[in-house]
């Protein structure tokens, strides 16, 4: 039996908890959160304050008492403080408490910019259940929201806010929206917001917000970019990324990566004995590249989680986890947004580091025979290396069955296909589903022309 310290109760930390208990009933396992809730869906906080979520309760996807029924000790809002590794101690809310396994969900917090009055009422960012009531308090009380970012959480709040009839300003410091995309993408995008809401969206780039202005309550009245222009607005929501949380992981002497974000290895280990960590505090390994990366999405968190579980609860550390694809999605009305891999921008920054010499290709192209009366445009780019034959990595927009592509694509940026093995793919076909040649394979003939040039 051991005793299996977990601090973090969303996703990496609730399944590392759980998991842990259910390989071996016998374990003690204590979770402490510094929250009030643990284990609910952060990714469906856009949709509550949208509408499709009626209950912010349906979010959460286990109570406490559903871990304590499994017979592992939670302890919601209790921070951590200290980690004294040669005692197998931490200090928790002035509290020392010995372990024999330690796991780290320390998680993320919003990367917060440095904005005058930054402290503003009616100034909201986006990360736990709280926010979500707040921000939609906001919204229902409110005609216009200013957000800062444009990235995927503030693509699905410009969705949420549009909706429900707000006119929505869109502020982002980059050039464009959508900047993990490759440019003629964020173009597509760009197009798609437009098209959709000419009327109740304004959309500013490359504008740094300095100051928000505010009135004798300290309620916030505007925001002023660097170039000296003022966007007036009810309320406002930072949409503006996140940083791991490590100040006192680092403390300890546990190592952080180049990335920022505490270094682990394939079974989620850091450099000190009997301390794993897992989830948004933690760098990730490229399995493209193979270079370190950080990306904190719920899904790599889970998968973390579960191997961190296995590694603390096993002697022999059993479990690897093999890295991340980059693999993103989100939504915009009836508008699908995904990628995976490196987009051809990506290949080229990484092009001498890992010698690449990368080429791309970009179809657009009806999603299933062109005959059927609900078939749709699609726009899928794929992007290679011409050196070694290598898939790199692809871009998808338009209806939801690109989603379906890009998910063949991750397996095969796994299995390292060439262009040349992926021709060779036997992908299902009936008119409801596909065009006779499929999308992939359109891109991939192109592919290898470029390739063969």
């Amino acid at each position: 039996m051991k005793k299996i310290i977990v601090i973090g109760g969303n996703a990496a930390g609730a399944k590392a908890a759980s998991k842990a208990k259910r390989l071996n009933p016998n374990n003690h396992v204590e979770l402490y959160t510094k929250e009030e809730n643990i284990a609910y869906s952060r990714c469906g906080l856009p949709y509550y304050i949208e509408g499709s979520v009626s209950d912010i309760n349906k979010l959460i996807v286990k109570t406490p008492k559903d871990f304590t029924d499994m017979g592992i000790s939670v302890f919601t809002n209790h921070e951590l403080q200290e980690i004294y590794p040669d005692k197998k101690c931490v200090l928790i809310n002035n509290n020392h408490i010995f372990y024999d396994e330690l796991i780290l969900a320390l998680g993320a917090h919003v990367n917060i910019p440095k904005i005058e009055n930054i402290c503003a009422k009616n100034v909201f960012t986006l990360r736990d259940l709280k926010d979500g009531v707040d921000i939609k308090k906001a919204m229902e009380k409110s005609n216009t929201v200013l957000i800062i970012g444009g990235g995927y959480i503030a693509i699905e709040l410009l969705e949420a806010f549009s909706k429900n009839g707000l006119k929505v300003i869109l502020v982002e410091i980059k050039d464009r929206i959508a900047s993990d995309f490759d440019e003629d993408f964020s173009k597509i995008i760009q197009g798609i917001i437009n098209n959709k809401c000419a009327s109740k969206i304004e959309t500013y780039f490359s504008e740094k917000i300095v100051k928000f202005t505010v009135d004798e309550q300290n309620q916030f009245k505007s925001a002023i970019s660097e170039s000296k222009k003022e966007f007036f607005a009810d309320f406002c929501v930072l949409s503006t990324g996140s940083l791991p949380n490590v100040e006192i992981a680092k403390k300890a002497g546990i190592k952080i990566g180049q990335t920022g974000a505490i270094y682990v290895d394939n079974k989620m280990r850091t450099n000190i004995p009997n301390i794993f960590a897992c989830g948004d505090c933690t760098q990730e390994y490229c399995i493209v590249t193979r270079q370190p990366v950080y990306l904190g999405l719920g899904t790599i968190a889970n998968k973390q989680g579960r191997v961190a579980a296995i590694n603390a609860v096993n002697i022999d550390n059993s479990e690897n986890f093999d890295g991340i694809l980059k693999s993103t999605i989100t939504r915009f009305y009836e508008y699908t947004i995904t990628k995976t891999g490196l987009t051809y921008n990506d290949a080229i920054n990484y092009s001498n580091i890992i010698n690449l010499e990368p080429v791309q290709a970009t179809v657009v192209k009806k999603d299933k025979a062109g005959y059927m009366p609900d078939s749709n445009m699609i726009t899928l780019k794929l992007v290679a290396d011409k050196r070694s034959g290598e898939l790199l990595g692809a871009q998808g927009v338009g209806s939801a069955t690109i989603a379906q592509r890009i998910n063949t694509i991750t397996s095969a940026l796994k299995s390292r296909l060439k262009v040349e093995e992926l021709l060779h793919l036997d992908l299902p076909y009936a008119p409801p589903f596909s065009s006779s040649i499929d999308p992939i394979l359109t891109a991939a003939y192109r592919l290898k022309d470029l390739m063969n040039k």
